[in-house]
């Protein structure tokens, strides 16, 4: 299998991973204690903010799931029948335009002969050496991939094998629902915007999230579950600790990947509240916990909110 099949057979799986990799990118394991405590409380990764004109409902999303998460929760699908906009973070089908396949190729591969054995730390490369036979590729199929685009594709395939979708994602999920339905929909930012986020990270800081990528992936099923229990359950505690382990040891990609989107956001979505027709937003539920997370932004603005 050469580099070009696998970048075309995984193009639109490594698109969506850009919306969620920023979530899984941390060695930990949490204790079912806490999630059987936040059962009982029956809340969901689901905010209403209520104004004179209308409701605007913020809902936290998971990008890839199985497709035995369905059918989501009553309450999901009411904010989704309730609304006539809803908000995505980027335009899903985008992700097919030739051009953007394109931009990602030029910028997740190395065109001017460099390799990614030159660009990365012996012991590195030799990690991903083991980590890629693992899966049942040899490394000269990854030697073209920049660093960050490495971490990509490996997150991707581990995903793949735990049967992890980015089609059963919420977001895609009632993207397709809006689409069929002709609701109104609006998006936040462009997908080139997010693939800029990773492609334009310094040489040291690829090198630094493959190597925690890498670390990640001997843990990652059980990671991923315990991200998936926490959001069914609206357990913005444990999905916070989450993310700040995710985080620790890349305060500046949390700035740029987390809290500068998050501002951008909140006034699209100020702007929003007290217009005709009620909102429903669906973002990443990581933007929904943490320092400076959307929530917490909207609330310092004045707007008070209700957990469904």
């Amino acid at each position: 299998m050469n580099i070009n099949r696998i970048f075309e057979r995984n193009n639109c799986l490594l698109l969506r991973a850009l919306f969620c990799l920023a979530s899984v990118c941390a060695v930990f394991n949490l204790v079912s204690t806490t999630q059987t405590a936040q059962a009982e409380t029956d809340k969901h990764f689901l905010w209403s903010i209520r104004t004179q004109k209308n409701t605007v409902y913020v809902l936290g999303s998971v990008h890839f799931l199985r497709q035995d998460a369905y059918p989501l929760a009553e309450v999901i699908e009411k904010a989704y029948s309730d609304s006539q906009k809803i908000v995505f973070e980027a335009d899903i089908d985008s992700g097919n335009a030739p051009e953007l396949q394109a931009k990602m190729m030029g910028l997740g591969l190395y065109l001017d002969g460099q390799t990614l054995q030159q660009n990365v730390s012996e012991q590195t490369y030799k990690v991903l050496k083991e980590k890629v036979a693992a899966v049942g590729l040899p490394i000269s199929q990854l030697d073209r991939f920049r660093p960050w685009f490495a971490a990509l594709m490996l997150t991707v395939m581990e995903l793949q094998k735990m049967q992890f979708d980015p089609s059963y994602g919420v977001d895609a999920y009632f993207f397709r629902k809006a689409k069929e339905d002709e609701k109104q929909r609006i998006f936040l930012e462009p997908v080139e915007f997010q693939i800029d986020l990773f492609a334009k990270m310094g040489p040291r800081e690829q090198e630094s999230f493959l190597k925690q990528t890498m670390e990640d992936l001997g843990v990652i099923e059980s990671m991923v579950s315990d991200m998936v229990n926490s959001w069914q359950i609206g357990d913005v505690d444990t999905l916070g600790s989450i993310l700040n382990m995710s985080f620790s040891k890349h305060p500046d990609m949390y700035d740029r990947i987390m809290v500068q989107r998050n501002i951008n956001w909140v006034s699209r979505i100020e702007g929003l509240l007290n217009q005709d027709g009620n909102v429903l937003v669906i973002v990443g539920a990581g933007h929904l916990v943490g320092d400076q997370n959307l929530l917490q932004l909207l609330r310092k603005r004045g707007y008070k909110m209700e957990q469904k």
